[in-house]
């Protein structure tokens, strides 16, 4: 299992598209057996459901995303998780432990200044 969290410094981004990458994280067996970082290469509509999902990505997590987006990753199979908030490894050991749940928010895709207004 990967699950990809979208990260900016040691935090869970607020916005998918708009953040500095991505801490991706193994997960076997109920712990995290490998762990790295991919920079984002940048926010064009439709891409990064494209760019993760070759990258063999399971789950994705962050703030908010648009709907188009979370349709995408829906389509490519890969599991969408948002409303997640704080540091990166407090997100990824809620979920390991089964605690790291969607809040279904979604954002408007032409209202990110920084926030999303979803």
């Amino acid at each position: 299992m990967r699950i990809a969290i979208a990260r900016e410094g040691q935090n869970v981004s607020a916005h998918f598209g708009h953040c500095e990458g991505f801490e991706v994280f193994t997960i076997n067996e109920g712990a995290v057996k490998d762990r790295e970082f991919i920079a984002n290469p940048g926010h064009r509509p439709g891409f990064l459901p494209d760019y993760l999902a070759g990258r063999h990505i399971d789950i994705v997590a962050s703030g908010s995303m648009g709907a188009t987006a979370q349709s995408l990753f829906k389509e490519k199979g890969i599991n969408v998780i948002v409303g997640v908030e704080g540091g990166l490894e407090e997100a990824i050991q809620d979920y390991i432990n089964g605690r790291l749940k969607t809040s279904n928010h979604v954002c408007s895709e032409h209202a990110y200044e920084g926030h999303c207004n979803g």
